[in-house]
């Protein structure tokens, strides 16, 4: 996306076979350990600081090491279970399946109902356990690295279902970018062409 976000996990191809179990591993690899990821994590890391969270980890090099250690362990662990972990275990498909056309209303409910709603390895669809039981599985595990004051089964809780929000959201951006580039960058191609 704008030429510099990776996007591995979003396909317009409505008959795409299913990942294999190396295929759901490598993705969840190409997704924790891109070079843009680091940079997203320490943008992450940098606003956590700015507004003192978690302000046991204190300040300077080292609360901002703690806070970057703990968003990348967010990320990395959340990718592992709704990538790979899960959808081999429950045989679900990992991917956002483009719609990718028919009314702005239909594919907004299609995008936002995508991160409970999956794909599974036979082609049919189902609740998305993947998702589901990955954010509240790297909730749990958040309760290892967190400041004491920042763990308990209420803040898990609340990270997990803001985890879920923040999925159905991209589930927007997965589905609807494609078509706000090609207007934004595309659009232009055509006008010049039009004039010659």
């Amino acid at each position: 996306m704008l030429g510099v976000i990776p996007n591995f996990s979003t396909t317009n191809r409505h008959d795409a076979p299913p990942l294999s179990a190396g295929g759901k591993f490598r993705l969840f690899a190409k997704s924790a350990f891109d070079p843009v990821e680091f940079t997203v994590v320490g943008l992450q890391a940098a606003v956590s600081q700015a507004e003192n969270e978690f302000p046991e980890y204190g300040q300077g090099a080292a609360g901002f090491g703690k806070r970057y250690g703990a968003t990348m362990a967010d990320q990395v662990s959340s990718g592992f279970f709704t990538n790979f972990f899960y959808p081999v275990l429950l045989k679900e498909d990992p991917r956002y399946f483009r719609l990718g056309e028919g009314s702005i209303k239909r594919r907004l409910g299609y995008a936002l109902l995508q991160e409970v709603r999956a794909r599974r390895d036979d082609g049919s669809r189902g609740v998305a356990w993947d998702n589901i039981l990955g954010a509240f599985t790297s909730g749990g595990l958040s309760n290892a690295y967190y400041p004491a004051g920042d763990r308990g089964f209420g803040l898990t809780m609340s990270r997990s279902t803001i985890s879920l929000a923040y999925g159905s959201l991209g589930g927007l951006v997965d589905e609807f970018y494609p078509d706000i580039s090609h207007w934004l960058f595309h659009r232009h191609d055509k006008t010049l062409a039009e004039h010659r």
